[in-house]
């Protein structure tokens, strides 16, 4: 194994094309694939299947270039320290729930350490989807939340993955709504309040179980549910038809403007709220500076 070959499977798998690949890497075609069958033959692994439409990432594959971009960035981190020049691109990526902290600090990340070349990923999705990024490093961090409810099964599955789970703080239950909800002139709100109004949670996708629910007390029932995937449109949905969501309560007017407010809901409950990381492989230079950011923020 060489850092070319790596860079080469690296530039496969985002092309997905070997004939693109071979162009950006200015090599002949025949030369990449032997290349990526010497890679292959090496680690006993399939990396790449090959079809009309061009290559697709095998699960080891999938794997394995996660482990890649892992050494090309510690590569890239050692030339940057002792010969003071970067090359290529800075690289990051972070997968959360839907937390305005994350992406505040995320975006101070990208401002201070970014640079003149960079690909930064911002993946806010679903809480297994977290999980499964990090363990196959598509991530390098992932941010979501337990409590006393879905502590047991969200520890199990981290321990499955081989990953670890770091708190950064504790926050008492809040319910966000839109500032002109009748819900909005409480001083704090009861779960009896919120009946009339509609409920808005986040979409789980194919693990859709209340353990990997992004709101706490999803097990309350509710007459009118709002299922959405992305956070525009729950905001929306708040202002629009005087819903909530029930959450940390820690919100970014800068980012996400002065219309959404939080109130304390009178629960006995928490949301310990905490970054992921893998259990195998030491976080990189923009990880820690992106973890720094984080407790700065909280």
């Amino acid at each position: 194994m060489t850092l070319k070959q790596l860079q080469y499977a690296v530039t496969v798998a985002d092309t997905g094309n070997i004939t693109e690949a071979a162009k950006k890497l200015f090599i002949a075609q025949p030369s990449l694939t032997s290349s990526i069958h010497e890679l292959e033959k090496e680690y006993d692994i399939t990396i790449f299947t090959r079809g009309n439409k061009g290559v697709e990432l095998t699960p080891d594959g999938d794997e394995f270039l996660g482990y890649a971009r892992q050494v090309l960035e510690q590569a890239n981190l050692i030339d940057e320290r002792y010969t003071g020049k970067s090359k290529g691109k800075q690289r990051f990526s972070v997968s959360a729930q839907h937390y305005s902290f994350v992406v505040e600090a995320f975006v101070e990340l990208l401002k201070e350490y970014g640079g003149d070349k960079y690909e930064f990923h911002m993946r806010e999705t679903q809480t297994y989807d977290i999980i499964d990024d990090v363990a196959h490093l598509r991530s390098e961090i992932g941010i979501l939340y337990v409590n006393e409810f879905n502590e047991t099964v969200i520890r199990k599955t981290l321990r499955d993955n081989n990953l670890t789970f770091t708190s950064l703080f504790i926050a008492k239950p809040h319910v966000f709504v839109g500032k002109g909800s009748p819900l909005a002139k409480k001083k704090a709100i009861s779960l009896d309040d919120l009946k009339p109004y509609p409920r808005l949670s986040y979409e789980q996708g194919s693990h859709n179980s209340f353990y990997f629910s992004e709101e706490i007390l999803s097990t309350v029932d509710s007459n009118k549910e709002l299922v959405v995937c992305d956070r525009a449109s729950l905001f929306n949905m708040l202002i629009g038809l005087n819903g909530y969501t029930i959450c940390s309560g820690v919100i970014s007017e800068e980012l996400n403007g002065p219309n959404i407010i939080a109130k304390p809901l009178k629960v006995d409950d928490y949301m310990e709220i905490g970054y992921v990381l893998p259990g195998s492989i030491p976080p990189s230079q923009l990880t820690l500076k992106y973890i720094d950011i984080l407790k700065k923020l909280v």
